[in-house]
């Protein structure tokens, strides 16, 4: 035995997951800005510790053992 589907009722299965879809692609967007709030700008450059401070001179040895 087959039922018959009504068009009322695909219609409605329809709309039902377009707004699942929907509602996961809001979660998902609000998702990924939290999370590049986090990790913060990727554009910025590193700042560079040589001349930063007048009159005081930054070797390389000097970034090694900061490194370290």
């Amino acid at each position: 035995m087959k039922q018959a589907v009504s068009s009322d009722t695909v219609s409605d299965f329809n709309k039902v997951t377009l707004d699942k879809i929907l509602a996961i692609e809001k979660d998902v967007l609000a998702l990924k800005l939290s999370v590049l709030k986090k990790l913060g700008p990727a554009w910025k450059k590193p700042l560079k510790l040589k001349g930063i401070v007048p009159n005081v001179k930054v070797t390389d040895e000097d970034i090694a053992f900061a490194r370290k």
